[in-house]
């Protein structure tokens, strides 16, 4: 099937209540035919009741249901005749089969609409896949609604080479039908795949937090963006980022949102420290622009109300003095002079 493809609807086929009704009237005159039909004499009847009574169910697997939301890819003979959409009770060509590749596959997300049971064979890669084999007991309608994927968590490397580890929400929904399933071999499995790969080539274009000298937007200016203070701007790249990859195959990314973003345990102590030294600088830092003023002001005060005139070596063990009780870890533990003014 070529990559061009485009979906066709088919429409008004909402009339399988009354094949339904039919069939089930002919059937009940099949039966009366045959038994009847002897006692009347009449062979051709007989005849005819018993070929409907063999062949008359041929036209149920002509009939499907349909809930809002959910659409049928239909083909004949290997040939793309159209899909089913909206919901309502049809009959189409008994000899149309469904098709859907992905019908088997468990995403770790919401919206999959195939309840397993009893499955033969059970597959689950490190992506949350889950592939499992059922036969004829897997259901081959195709959800139109957004469902979301939430993948394992990703150890990523930063910008600056760290190891962060990465969660990502996407929320997503089919828009054409054709091209999910006859595009790609598994629209889930390559949605999900191409997800991974986003959220590896995003993040690397980051730090975790805000570094100097670095450009996140490709602009050749350094700017702040990091994973840790720029969460919206990731997100809407990599959001833009999957739908660049999945447009081909008829899906379409409507949201992604990180969901949990912090570094790998192997540095997760040492980045921790770091965070703490730098809280312990700008504290400090604090402390003292606030001590300076303070010793400034004393200083003024005293010069203003000629308390007490004070030499130059004075005024230093003064400074000297205030700084180390207003900077100290520890309250001061004050000495009176009784004796001279020095």
């Amino acid at each position: 099937m070529s990559e061009d493809i485009r979906e066709k609807e088919i429409q008004g086929h909402k009339n399988g209540m009354a094949v339904l009704l039919i069939s089930i009237l002919l059937y009940i005159a099949a039966i009366l035919g045959v038994i009847f039909g002897p006692i009347t004499g009449n062979g051709l009847i007989f005849v005819v009741s018993v070929i409907y009574m063999c062949v008359g169910w041929v036209f149920w697997p002509g009939l499907k249901v349909l809930k809002p939301g959910e659409a049928l890819v239909l083909t004949l003979f290997g040939k793309y005749t159209g899909t089913l959409k909206g919901d309502g009770f049809f009959f189409v060509n008994p000899f149309c089969a469904a098709v859907n590749p992905a019908a088997d596959t468990k995403l770790g997300q919401s919206g999959d609409i195939t309840e397993t049971k009893k499955p033969l064979i059970s597959l689950t890669s490190s992506n949350g896949i889950h592939a499992k084999s059922e036969g004829s007991l897997s259901s081959r309608k195709i959800s139109l609604k957004v469902m979301t994927l939430s993948n394992s968590k990703q150890k990523v490397n930063d910008y600056l080479g760290n190891p962060v580890e990465i969660a990502v929400a996407v929320m997503w929904r089919v828009t054409d039908t054709a091209k999910a399933v006859f595009t790609v071999d598994n629209y889930k499995e390559y949605l999900s795949l191409q997800c991974d790969s986003a959220v590896r080539n995003v993040v690397k274009l980051y730090p975790y937090d805000v570094t100097d000298n670095v450009d996140t937007t490709g602009d050749g200016v350094a700017d702040d963006g990091s994973l840790r203070g720029s969460t919206e701007v990731v997100a809407k790249r990599i959001k833009d980022e999957i739908q660049s990859k999945v447009e081909n195959a008829g899906l379409e990314i409507v949201d992604a949102r990180i969901t949990y973003l912090a570094y790998a345990p192997e540095i997760a102590v040492s980045m921790l420290q770091r965070q703490q030294a730098s809280a312990v600088v700008d504290a400090r830092k604090l402390i003292v622009d606030g001590a300076v003023g303070m010793v400034e002001m004393a200083l003024e005060r005293l010069n203003e109300k000629q308390l007490v005139d004070l030499d130059d070596e004075r005024k230093a063990a003064m400074v000297s003095n205030l700084l180390v009780v207003l900077c100290g870890n520890h309250d001061a533990q004050p000495i009176v002079n009784s004796g001279s003014l020095y």
